[in-house]
């Protein structure tokens, strides 16, 4: 029998049981504070590119290449983040408290040892950008740029650890609020650092980053003291604290699929950039700008799966292995739905959406021819992003691993540098190869999700 939630400050909301009711409605209960988490969380990367952008193509070049290097190694975050993700889903499914409190006490070990790991690496930054043979002024900027993203990398730890904590729990709402306020401070904060506005001194790409680290301080601040003052689903306490060895190779087993997964994504698209740099800074700032739009395309998907994955974890923990299909099924019908409207906003209206960042002809002109390209692969996230989170979510995370090195390195690769050397299609190749790429890669999801064989993962 699964054990009560007690309630008083932390509200009757929170004692919900995710694996009862509706399916349909247990899925956007919990997905659509997750999307707006998601929608909040990439805001800020968007609103440096939007700033930045006013700097000219070198800046936009500079912190959209820098971006992805931050994401190349953040991988290993992803992959501790879902492990700890899966364990304490299938821990509140089955009404276990203690093994989930258990476990958030090692990965707050984790995410401390990694801060420090990545703040050292802030110091090669020059040293990894010059790697890709970037011009000049591109790589001073991103170095700019990505060094203190690096150094603040502890900041982003803990914000991060705090809400997946919760959203495991079953707690959304959370987390979604945290996410509004800190990005508030963001917004108000980032012009002033970068233009100099007020009293503060001009920093261009330097303030853009510097509010970043500010506001992922604030929300991890506030994530942690909302977990272990018990105002949320899951009450962390450093009670009977004691260092589990096994529990974090748990942890780490399960992630280390899930890391390569995101490395092997992330790289990939990071070395993409080899075969458009020939083409110019304006293809490369075009690229960038892909990036960051691909990154707004994604957030409901990004919400949606990570709610189903909670739920399937839930679910399997409670014994309910059809209600976890059924949620999955689900979440990339309700995605799907969302991106044929998106899809069909950016195919007629494109320019628009680009003069968001910036206005200069020759930039909004390729980036619009490579939007217009991308939208096929834009149709396919459903398959790829919320089935992954669903796999992730119950701790089967070699097959989406397996899927995406095969796709990335065997079809997008090869394409990419085939394409256009050999064709007309040009830097237009570049984007058609990583568009074949998700094709294939949504088709393997949808197969294997069908056979249910992760069903019967343990973790």
């Amino acid at each position: 029998m699964k054990q009560q939630e007690t309630k008083g400050s932390r509200g009757a909301g929170f004692d919900k049981d995710w694996t009862k009711g509706s399916i349909l409605g247990n899925l956007w209960g919990l997905s659509w504070p997750m999307i707006v988490t998601q929608a909040v969380t990439t805001l800020g990367p968007t609103l440096d590119m939007i700033w930045v952008g006013k700097l000219g193509a070198a800046a936009i070049a500079g912190v959209g290449i820098a971006g992805m290097v931050v994401q190349v190694v953040g991988a290993a975050r992803m992959g501790l983040q879902t492990g700890t993700r899966a364990i304490i889903a299938r821990s509140m499914g089955a009404g276990d408290e203690r093994e989930a409190n258990h476990v958030a006490q090692q990965y707050f070990l984790i995410s401390i040892a990694f801060g420090i790991v990545m703040a050292a690496l802030g110091f090669l930054s020059r040293q990894m950008l010059m790697l890709l043979g970037l011009e000049a002024d591109v790589i001073g900027e991103g170095a700019a740029y990505l060094r203190i993203q690096l150094f603040g990398m502890v900041t982003l730890s803990f914000q991060m650890m705090s809400q997946s904590l919760m959203q495991a729990s079953g707690d959304a709402k959370t987390p979604m609020k945290i996410s509004i306020w800190s990005r508030l401070l963001h917004v108000s904060l980032a012009p002033m650092l970068i233009f100099g506005w007020w009293v503060f001194p001009r920093m261009g790409v330097s303030g853009a980053a510097l509010t970043n680290v500010i506001s992922q301080g604030v929300a991890g601040g506030w994530g942690l003291w909302i977990l272990y003052s018990g105002r949320t689903r899951l009450r962390l306490t450093m009670r009977n604290f004691s260092f589990d060895g096994v529990m974090i190779w748990r942890i780490i087993k399960i992630g280390i699929p899930v890391a390569i997964n995101w490395t092997e994504r992330t790289s990939a698209n990071l070395l993409v950039t080899w075969f458009v740099v020939p083409f110019g800074t304006v293809a490369v700032a075009a690229h960038s700008l892909m990036e960051r739009v691909d990154n707004i395309v994604r957030m409901p998907s990004m919400g949606i799966g990570n709610a189903a994955g909670v739920l399937a974890g839930q679910n399997l923990g409670a014994g309910e292995p059809e209600r976890a299909e059924k949620t999955g099924w689900l979440a990339v019908g309700l995605f799907s739905g969302i991106m044929f409207i998106l899809s069909v906003i950016m195919g007629f209206w494109p320019e628009y959406v680009i003069r968001i960042f910036n206005t200069e002809p020759a930039l909004v002109e390729t980036t619009v021819t490579f939007l217009r390209i991308q939208i096929a692969g834009f149709m396919m996230m459903g398959f790829i992003i919320t089935l992954m989170n669903c796999l992730n979510g119950v701790g089967d995370t070699w097959l989406p691993t397996l899927n995406t090195m095969i796709t990335m390195w065997l079809v997008q690769m090869p394409l990419a540098y085939l394409l256009p050397k050999y064709t007309s299609l040009g830097v237009n190749g570049v984007r058609w190869a990583i568009v074949a790429a998700m094709v294939i890669r949504a088709a393997v999801f949808a197969l294997y999700f069908k056979t249910g064989r992760w069903k019967s993962k343990e973790v």
